[in-house]
């Protein structure tokens, strides 16, 4: 259940005007108005001062797309896996707990978070308390409670904010989403989306080891829990592998769909669903399930009806008849992809970002023309991106518009996801009330909707 405290500070969170105030105890106003003059020098010579949260895996690349800027600080818990990071910035300080980073860096601009799912809210939100801009990896947060926080954290301080689903950049993904918005397979039904994972990546449907294993010398096991209460180490938890762990990750659901849902969401403006409800195989209290099927029911909006979503993942597919026999092989559905159906045709993406895609029927598409079933395609009207890093840094100097994955989107898009693992991890259908926050329905799914937190590493809520 929601405590009074968390549900009063949701609701400051969400007033406007909301008194300005320090949401992590100890937090410096000297160092505030710190960031403030830096940002002003460092916007002044056009380079943002930057601080690298995860080093190792994504963060990798993240901090590699930093390199024109100013890399102050970097920090992970395992060096022998951040080691190219730190060689690509020698100058940058070290860190392996991002908290003591904050305390010391006073002068900082913006961070990246791209570390386990389950520490990139604390993180992030300790980062956007102090004023900084942030860009997080995808899925935003491990919990539905969390992704609500940040949104409604960065639209109070007024920070520029993107998660990391390079898709939402791509110019085949905004196209896509300006076809269906304009109209061009009429009002949407029916959407399906669905992925290979987790089979040959991680494994699902795990219970805890009970052996105890020697930590790596070279690995912070006590940080890499973070938040999380401690338990003894096991290399099957990390690294990677630590998606199919509810603890830690958000199974494949949470680790795709903000991937392969991400076109669909957009394209249709789906908001959050009324009803839940999935099937599984193999979840346990442990781990998520070695395949699942959930069916979402989003209310109408706007001018459009009731739309019907279904997630697929680890080998379940969308059925074979939905499909023409031009985009099957050997009878069989692509593994991966995404399918938005309307009352005037339909869009057919075999990729996960969706930014390759066919309209259906084939034969009422002019290339030439321009058209669909006769009728002109809409112009483009969507900003197109230099990348997803290049946009967020952009409007962190004020020289673009707001980024398309900002946390304004993208906690929407997490929360709409998560809910999927609570259908999963409660074994019944559920009744959704977004603006409450809670299942309705099965009081106890409510205990999926939010985590709880290790000595140091709360909310501060």
């Amino acid at each position: 259940m929601l405590t009074p405290s968390r549900r009063q500070f949701l609701s400051s969170l969400s007033a406007a005007g909301a008194a300005a105030g320090s949401f992590w105890v100890g937090s410096p106003l000297r160092a505030r108005e710190a960031n403030r003059r830096a940002r002003e020098r460092n916007l002044a010579a056009g380079k943002l001062n930057v601080a690298i949260i995860g080093c190792g895996g994504k963060g990798e690349s993240d901090a590699w797309a930093m390199r024109d800027e100013n890399v102050v600080a970097i920090c992970d818990v395992d060096w022998q896996r951040g080691a190219k990071t730190a060689e690509r910035f020698p100058k940058a300080r070290r860190y392996d707990d991002y908290r003591v980073l904050f305390e010391r860096e006073p002068w900082l601009d913006a961070v990246t978070v791209s570390t386990p799912d389950h520490t990139h809210a604390v993180a992030a939100l300790m980062a956007m308390d102090r004023g900084l801009h942030v860009f997080c990896q995808k899925p935003l947060t491990h919990s539905v409670e969390e992704a609500r926080l940040l949104r409604l954290m960065a639209r109070k301080k007024g920070v520029v904010t993107q998660m990391g689903n390079q898709g939402t950049a791509m110019e085949g993904v905004r196209r896509a989403a300006e076809l269906v918005r304009g109209g061009v397979i009429g009002n949407v039904t029916q959407v399906h989306v669905w992925t290979d994972r987790p089979v040959g990546y991680w494994k699902q449907g795990l219970t805890a080891p009970t052996e105890i294993a020697p930590i790596p010398a070279h690995f912070r096991w006590d940080l890499w829990l973070g938040p999380r209460a401690h338990r003894p180490y096991h290399p099957s938890y990390a690294h990677f592998i630590w998606r199919g762990w509810w603890d830690f990750g958000t199974g494949a659901f949470g680790d795709m769909a903000c991937h392969t849902m991400n076109m669909a969401y957009m394209a249709a403006d789906l908001g959050q669903p009324t009803r839940i409800e999935a099937e599984q195989e193999g979840c346990t209290a442990d781990s998520g399930p070695v395949w699942s099927k959930v069916r979402y029911t989003f209310p109408s909006r706007g001018p459009r009806g009731e739309v019907l979503l279904t997630w697929y993942d680890g080998g379940a597919l969308p059925p074979a008849d939905l499909f023409p026999e031009s985009a099957l092989k050997d009878g069989k559905v692509h593994p991966y992809g995404s399918l938005i159906i309307g009352t005037e045709g339909a869009l057919y993406s075999p990729e996960h970002y969706g930014a390759q895609f066919q309209l259906w029927p084939e034969a009422q598409f002019d290339a030439e023309a321009n058209s669909f079933r006769g009728k002109a395609l809409p112009a483009p009207s969507l900003p197109r991106s230099p990348g997803i890093h290049e946009e967020w840094l952009l409007a962190c100097k004020d020289a673009g518009p707001k980024p398309m994955s900002s946390f304004d989107y993208a906690g929407p898009l997490t929360e709409a996801i998560l809910l999927g693992n609570v259908a999963i991890r409660a074994g019944e259908a559920l009744e959704w009330d977004t603006g409450a926050m809670r299942v309705t329905n099965v009081d106890a799914a409510n205990e999926f909707v939010r985590d709880e937190y290790a000595y140091g590493f709360d909310l501060g809520v």
